[in-house]
């Protein structure tokens, strides 16, 4: 119970139930006693000392709401491969058709179940990349989208989010930056992992040693025309997980998956214990249920998916194709 100070006209003080408001009564109490004689001085004093040794103390700051708890990229996948699930990977374009949308999609593919998610930063030449990514990077880009910019998005976002973020980038922005600034602004801004599709295996060892540093995992590729012994070095250096181009050429949607994709599969398992997760040509539910069947550990899914917002008619309508999508692409999985 609080008690306040109340004064009378006599030279009686008592204490009575109040609402708790120990600065400022204590403080219109002292004023008073400084004009009491100096016989009563001291027995008022000694009553207002009571009273502010009766007071709760004041309560404690609330506490920051703590970020979501997200597991490092590699051991969010070999939990999902130790559990037999294949885990769903959706690739989107920062900053198409704006980082404001970007943030909302991140958040919606979370929501939606994503396992990891993988984030485009947009370049002028994207020669990895199909037609439909192609036009995202231009539309982002044209919408002013920088990698200062992309990084501060996901710095806010990154701390919602149950999932690793992999940063897929070209070579080109990561060398204009330097390896170092690179990696450590990556890392402070959330990123899990990179993926640089243009760089060659033999030109990998400085990019990941600075990513290393910086608790970055660097996933690499092969492709069905990697030579064994390369995809061999390519499976020992990956982190994270392989990843598996399921054809020789450029990202986009395809009508079915290459039955080879199957034997791909195998021949990196032979291999290594790693995840192997397949991706280009992804589009279909079908498509997904058919590669977990043949046994990868993860699908990934990228023009696919940056069609479903860069064909609506606004970020809302964009937001809810992109929403209905993933659903039907992760319920398609077993």
């Amino acid at each position: 119970m609080a008690f306040a100070v109340k004064a009378a006209s006599t030279s009686q003080w008592t204490l009575s139930p109040a609402v708790h408001q120990p600065s400022s009564l204590t403080t219109r109490a002292a004023a008073s006693v400084a004009k009491m004689p100096a016989g009563r001085r001291n027995a008022a004093a000694a009553v207002i000392r009571a009273v502010a040794a009766l007071a709760p103390p004041p309560a404690p700051a609330p506490p920051r709401p703590a970020g979501k708890r997200c597991l490092p990229l590699s051991q969010t996948m070999s939990r999902l491969k130790a559990r037999g699930k294949t885990a769903f990977i959706p690739y989107i374009t920062a900053g198409d058709p704006d980082l404001a949308t970007t943030a909302e999609a991140l958040r919606f593919l979370d929501a939606c179940g994503a396992d990891v998610i993988e984030l485009g930063l947009p370049f002028s030449d994207p020669d990895a990349d199909g037609p439909v990514i192609q036009a995202s990077a231009a539309r982002a880009l044209a919408s002013g989208t920088t990698m200062d910019g992309m990084l501060a998005m996901l710095k806010e976002v990154k701390p919602e989010l149950s999932c690793p973020v992999v940063l897929f980038s070209y070579f080109n922005p990561i060398v204009r930056w330097g390896l170092a600034d690179f990696t450590a602004a990556a890392k402070e801004a959330g990123v899990d992992g990179l993926i640089v599709p243009n760089l060659p295996y033999a030109a990998t060892y400085d990019l990941r040693s600075e990513a290393m540093k910086n608790n970055l995992e660097l996933v690499l590729l092969t492709t069905p025309s990697t030579p064994e012994e390369r995809m061999k070095e390519i499976t020992r250096a990956s982190e994270g997980f392989i990843y598996l181009v399921s054809v020789d050429g450029v990202t986009g949607p395809r009508a079915n998956v290459s039955t080879r994709v199957e034997s791909l599969i195998q021949e990196v398992k032979q291999v290594t214990d790693k995840p192997v997760a397949v991706g280009f040509g992804i589009s279909r539910p079908e498509h997904v249920k058919q590669i977990a069947e043949w046994g990868a550990d993860g699908v990934i899914i990228g023009s696919a998916m940056v069609k479903q917002l860069g064909e609506a008619a606004s970020p809302k309508e964009g937001l809810k194709r992109l929403e209905d999508y993933t659903m039907s692409m992760k319920n398609a999985l077993p």
